[in-house]
């Protein structure tokens, strides 16, 4: 999280999962604060690549757990999808020893 004019935004975080037989990606964990912090270690601990994108966080945490993604940010859902066609996690795991957060999506890959 970035700090903007001498404040700290609460860090965000929810996990999807997609799964055969699903119509859409499900939410099933989200939170925020120590939660948020809880999810994002423990998606890490497993390997799962993470996508940072403080908007839509924001947006998916607002949903319920269980709840499908509505059709109106598929579009976001499927950017994030083809990030991770391209993730290298290799660079990620370099990133987060180095204590930086991993590259984010350029405006050119989109």
């Amino acid at each position: 999280m970035s700090r903007s004019e001498g404040t700290t935004r609460a860090k965000k975080a929810v996990a999807l999962q997609y799964g055969p037989g699903d119509t859409a990606p499900v939410i099933v964990a989200s939170g925020m604060g120590y939660m948020a912090e809880k999810i994002v270690e423990t998606a890490a601990d497993c390997g799962v690549p993470i996508y940072e994108d403080n908007s839509l966080s924001t947006i998916l945490t607002q949903l319920q757990l269980g709840q499908e993604i509505p059709e109106s940010l598929y579009q976001a859902i499927v950017e994030i999808y083809v990030y991770f066609l391209h993730f290298d996690p290799t660079s990620n795991q370099k990133a987060q020893e180095r204590g930086q957060t991993p590259p984010e999506e350029t405006e050119e890959s989109k």
